[in-house]
Order: C-alpha cells, then structure tokens, then sequence
C-alpha cells in the first residue's frame, strides 16, 4: 500500500480540501504537532482556507521531530476520522505544508511571513509554578533557558528570542497563541514570557508588554490518542498507509478572543467563535467537560474500565457523572448561547459515543494540575457561599485512590504525574488506611488551597469518600 502523499487518486468518499494548495504560503507555525493540531486547528484553518487566504501551517516538536518527519514524508497531508456510533468518516486535511526540525524552530518564528505561533505543548511544558502562577525559574528547560537565552530550549524561551529577533530587526511581532488546557491560556503565556524575559532583558519585556497580543482560547473536542485501529480505518477508507491520521468525535468547539497583531485566517467561516472574553466557555468546559471526565477517568479506572464510553456505562459513574454536572454547572455565570442543561446532556452522549475509544489512563495522568482549576477553584467558591462541595470531595477522593496505587485487577500503575515521585514518597511513609492516603496527600505543598485544607467538614467528606472506594 502506498504512503498517501497526493489528493487526486483518494476515494469518492473521501473528503478532501477544496483550494489550491500549492497557493498556501507558510503563516502559522504550531509547537506541538499532536492530536490537537491534526483534529483541530488544521481542521478549522483546511475549512476557513475555503472562504479565502494563504495561511499556511508549518509545525514542530519542541524535542523530537517524529511527527514532523512523518508529516514530511506525506507532503503535509494525513487523514481525519470523524467518528459516531455505526459511522466512521475519512477527512483528509491538506492545511499543514510541512514539519520543522527543532533546531530550526527559532529560525523560522524570526520569519516575518509567520504571524502567528500557536502552541499545544500541554501543561507541565510552560514552566508554570503551580503555588504562584508565575515562572518556575527551577525548570529544567527553563532554568537552562535563563542561562543561555539565545539558545532557548523551551516554548516561553524560544517566543522570547523570537520576538527579540523581530524587534531587532524592526518587524512586526507574531501573536502567540495558546491552545493548550490551561485556565487564562494567553494571560498565563504573557505573563511567563514577561517574567522570563525581564529576567534578562527589561528593553525587550517592555516592547512585548505594548506591542504582543496573547489572546486566550478554549479548546472542546475528544481525541484519543491514534491507535493501530486509527491506522487501519484510514488505509481502508483513502487506500494509503498513513502514520499522521488521527481520530476524534463530531463535536468540535474553539472559542478564540480576536486579538492578533498581524492577521489571523477566517476560522469563523469554519465555525470558531471569535470573542472578546473566552473566560465564560473556559469556565465551563474545565469544570463540566474537564471536571467530570476526570472524575470517570479516576473512578473507571481503579473500577477497571479501559475506556471512558465504558465509564459512563457503569451505573455508578454515570450517576456521579450526572451528579457532578448539575453541581459543576451552579458554580457558573452566564455563558452566552449557552444553555447548560443542554450542554450537560450533550457531554454526557458524547462520553457514551461507543466509536471514541479514550483511555481513563490518557485522561487520568497529570492530576496535580488539573486539580486546582477543575476541582478546588469551584469547590472555594462553593464552600464560601455556604454551598455543598461534596461532588468535589469526591472528585478528590477518586484521585486520591488513584494516585494511592491500589487497583485490585493488576496492581501498582504509574501515575504519569509531574509530581509523581513527590506523591510516591508521601504515601511510602503514610498508614495504608483512608485517612494516612488523605493526610499524607492534603500535605503535598502548594497543590491544595488553605480554604479547603481548614475546612474540617469537606477534608472529612473526602476522607469518607475515599474509605468507601477502598473497601
């Protein structure tokens, strides 16, 4: 079977972009050529070049050029699978010109023909200091950064240096763009890169302080990662071998604040929102989206389910699934266009779509950061109004038990945690029993807010919660 690399000899059944594409010049470069680039904002940008523009994508892996490599080798090209229960359909999406090495990458965000550099790079790759929300200058990447700023190596160093090459060179800066799962994405990239570049250049933190937009934005589409069944489906459905397809659901959302220094493509015209506050869809899918799928992934994990469309089957998860969105959804203001009992019940048969095959594993690793703005930001604020929390308390507990290690099915699992030898070792010294798991866990420092760690009644209600998942 051939590789597939061109668009005219692919199945009637295939969709295919409808433009030139040798008229795309390269106009985005995106640091983290993953799951989110390939079902999202090449989607998004394939559609929007329809309408009209030349906004070409060039990507990059930040270490590794294996993606890039693969994508090179296709001329760009890989398939999207747009999977629903009983129907599979076959996209192939021609926006990505071509992969970047990693020694390249400051090279090419020089360029002035690339006005945006958008970043999936996930959570832990910022740099971010989980107590403060500022730079964690002990970073490994971060830390080598601060002492070889010319030679960055991380995504905040290397926007840094970028934009210290424009301005040195009297051009227009590019607009980073954060897409990852992070709350404020674009408040939270400002602020980093302002904190890292004042460390060794106060001149050039002030010209990106007045002259670089770092709109925020919020991301809403499952996508397991590609398995060997992606693989096959695509060869079966376009006749070619195609390492770079990947799969994801028919619900797609991008809520994008218009902020950007040079141009952006239509991605309107393709369905995006185009906002001047992203924060009302931010709050809403961490806390009912993100919130409740880690709450499954936790729970359908230790409860031995492999996938989350089997989570939901369970009538226990389900209803604490159910539970927990009702809750998640009273911690929320208005959210335009929204109605969230509707939102509620579409999350609810998409996490049931039996063609979406994601892992509880995928979604249960990285728990310490995706605690505090998923679980103990609304808890405060319920606990503050004198509301119950104890769908969080739960949430906790199910973390709790995960991060404990006890799965009765096939032992010890890795945590795939950032803080995960910090975890190991406190619960090494702790009592096996619920309540040495809950204080060795409520003592990690900085992952828990002193308004919960002094609420007696809700430390209580996890540590019953977790008693009765242990048993």
């Amino acid at each position: 079977m051939t590789l597939l690399t061109r668009l005219d000899d692919l199945p009637a059944t295939v969709l295919r972009p409808r433009y030139d594409r040798a008229a795309l010049r390269a106009g985005i470069l995106h640091l983290g050529p993953g799951a989110f680039l390939r079902a999202h904002l090449a989607a998004y940008t394939d559609t929007a070049l329809e309408h009209g523009g030349a906004w070409g994508i060039e990507t990059a892996g930040l270490r590794n050029s294996e993606t890039a490599d693969i994508l090179n080798a296709q001329n760009g090209l890989y398939t999207l699978l747009v999977r629903d229960t009983g129907d599979t359909q076959a996209r192939v999406i021609g926006a990505v010109l071509r992969g970047v090495a990693p020694g390249d990458i400051l090279l090419r965000m020089a360029d002035p023909a690339i006005r945006i550099v958008s970043l999936t790079i996930t959570e832990k790759a910022y740099g971010l200091n989980a107590a403060t929300g500022g730079l964690d200058a002990a970073h490994p990447a971060i830390a080598a950064d601060l002492a070889a700023p010319h030679a960055p190596q991380s995504a905040v160093g290397l926007v840094s240096a970028a934009l210290g090459l424009r301005r040195a060179a009297g051009r227009a800066p590019f607009t980073p763009l954060s897409c990852d799962n992070l709350p404020a994405n674009g408040a939270v990239l400002r602020r980093l890169v302002l904190e890292y570049t004042a460390r060794h250049d106060p001149g050039l933190a002030a010209w990106i302080g007045d002259n670089v937009p770092f709109p925020s934005t919020m991301v809403d589409r499952i996508t397991p990662a590609s398995t060997d069944a992606t693989y096959t489906d695509a060869a079966r459905l376009t006749g070619h071998e195609d390492r770079a397809a990947v799969e994801t659901e028919p619900f797609t959302q991008w809520v994008i604040e218009d902020r950007f220094a040079s141009g952006r493509p239509a991605w309107e015209r393709a369905g995006a929102l185009l906002v001047a506050d992203v924060t009302p869809f931010e709050k809403m899918k961490l806390r009912m989206l993100n919130g409740t799928h880690s709450l499954m992934a936790w729970l359908g994990f230790m409860a031995g389910h492999e996938y989350i469309r089997d989570a939901i089957a369970d009538p226990v998860i389900a209803q604490a699934a159910r539970a927990h969105l009702r809750v998640a959804a009273s911690t929320l203001g208005p959210v335009p266009g929204v109605n969230p009992e509707h939102y509620a019940q579409d999350l609810l048969d998409r996490f049931a779509n039996r063609a979406i095959a994601h892992r509880t594993a995928q979604i249960a690793m990285d728990g310490t950061q995706k605690l505090p703005p998923r679980v103990f930001e609304p808890a405060t604020e319920l606990l503050a109004r004198g509301a119950d929390a104890d769908s969080y308390a739960l949430i906790t507990a199910a973390w709790m038990h995960y991060a404990s290690g006890i799965r009765a099915r096939d032992g010890r699992h890795p945590l795939q945690d950032p803080r995960e030898a910090e975890i190991r070792a406190a619960l090494a010294a702790a009592p096996p029993q619920p309540a040495g798991i809950a204080a060795a866990l409520f003592a990690l420092p900085g992952l828990f807010p002193a308004a919960l760690l002094n609420n007696e009644k809700w430390r209580g209600a996890v540590t019953t919660h977790l008693a009765k998942l242990m048993a």
